[in-house]
């Protein structure tokens, strides 16, 4: 197939720069697309141990013997802000790629894996991009201590366009700052010894072999490319993953958590396209189904001069409903969503009337949260939510579990699908138009 013919090229190639320039490192194993499709750690182990065994299987055909063949090949990482399983991850790369050194009968010392890390494509986040800076900072600091022999650190608008020079600058600096001021690499494997490390290393090492012998069993890594197998068995992790994301218990500081609605816009000059991989795996970030909403928010901001907006129907003092209002104002600003609050009302029912006289005033948002506590929620909530969709509320949520007693059409609390939320929030609002 394509496939190994590819493969067999690039043998031919690497063999031939070897003659030329002994002592390079002509193949690149790429674990990132696997990564990048949204793979687990121990996908992507599996996957590029996989890939290296289909590349040596290619330049022992071609020639070489196992252990220059072995010499030829580098290794390329993805390092992610989850400090602990990068770590782990580059220090279980190694053990499985010794292990396939040993069982082809290398040299002692020919089975050293030369690893390069690159700070994760998928973490990156174009809303708020500053924080990119400290999960670039985070990726190289678990690439070093965990023993990557080469980092590279993606400029913060990596994932906007063409970086300008602050951020080139910033990226070396990190590097410079981690080898120089931190002295990363002046100690050998100093996460060696940790419990939960060398426990982290052996669960990643047996997943990520488990994985790899699965696609030996299937006829190795160009086939189950070719068959969609992996990218199957990738996008299962991936819609495990979205879930998480949508429901934020893996929060995107700066995007899904304390999202920040007057941010200026970074631009930066467009970059060339990566394409999809001849394997049909996607190119994926974590934040683009919050980043989509917030591009439709600034789409009708400049339609119309002003943001969507939702109204917090807050009723009785501000000690009753702050925390739950706080919340709200997070959720919905993380699609692009204003919210206006209504502010302190009474605790009895002349807040009814209150209420609706300060969403009118607000210009009558189709969306309304009621904000309150339990105990207001109990008298009041239902008589808010009745007066409110008589006044012509498209859609009255509630912030928590219980309705006590109201017609209201949802609730959002910690842990709901924030994205199902707001989405559904943008089509009440085009329904309402």
């Amino acid at each position: 197939g394509t496939g190994a013919a590819e493969l067999a090229a690039a043998a031919e190639l690497a063999t031939r720069a070897h003659a030329a320039f002994p002592g390079i490192q002509a193949v690149a194993v790429d674990g990132q697309p696997y990564h990048e499709a949204g793979g687990s750690e121990g996908q992507e182990l599996g996957a590029a141990t996989a890939a290296g065994v289909a590349y040596l299987r290619a330049l022992t055909a071609a020639g070489l013997d196992v252990d220059t063949a072995l010499g030829l090949v580098e290794f390329r990482f993805a390092a992610t802000a989850e400090q602990f399983p990068t770590i782990a991850k580059l220090r279980a790369a190694r053990r499985l790629w010794a292990r396939v050194a040993q069982a082809s009968g290398a040299s002692a010392t020919a089975g050293a894996q030369r690893q390069h890390a690159v700070t994760s494509w998928a973490m990156t986040t174009r809303r708020d991009p500053w924080v990119n800076m400290l999960r670039t900072t985070l990726a190289a600091f678990g690439a070093g201590v965990g023993g990557a022999d080469a980092v590279t650190v993606r400029s913060f608008d990596a994932a906007i366009g063409l970086p300008d020079a602050f951020a080139r600058r910033i990226a070396r600096n990190t590097q410079a700052l981690l080898l120089e001021e931190s002295h990363l690499a002046a100690v050998i494997d100093p996460a060696g010894g940790s419990w939960f490390v060398e426990q982290l290393t052996d669960d990643l090492a047996r997943s990520g072999w488990a994985f790899f012998q699965e696609i030996e069993s299937r006829g190795g890594i160009v086939a189950v490319l070719d068959s969609g197998w992996l990218a199957e068995r990738l996008a299962e992790v991936r819609a495990r993953r979205d879930k998480d994301i949508a429901d934020r218990t893996d929060p995107i500081t700066g995007v899904s958590e304390f999202p920040n609605l007057t941010e200026p816009p970074v631009v930066r000059e467009s970059a060339p396209e990566v394409p999809v991989t001849s394997a049909g795996l996607p190119r994926l970030r974590y934040a683009q189904a919050y980043e989509s909403l917030r591009d439709r928010s600034d789409e009708i901001l400049a339609a119309t001069g002003a943001r969507p907006t939702v109204f917090l129907a807050t009723f009785g003092p501000l000690a009753q409903y702050t925390a739950r209002a706080g919340f709200a104002v997070n959720l919905f600003a993380a699609g692009g969503f204003a919210a206006v609050e209504g502010g302190i009302t009474a605790g009895d029912e002349s807040a009814v009337a209150d209420v609706v006289e300060r969403w009118t005033a607000a210009g009558s948002p189709a969306t309304v949260v009621l904000t309150s506590s339990e105990k207001l929620y109990a008298t009041l909530a239902a008589p808010v939510a009745a007066a409110l969709k008589e006044a012509g509320a498209s859609r009255v949520l509630l912030a928590g579990k219980k309705a006590h007693g109201a017609d209201v059409d949802g609730y959002v609390f910690t842990g709901c699908d924030a994205l199902a939320v707001l989405h559904a929030t943008y089509e009440t609002l085009e329904g309402a138009a």
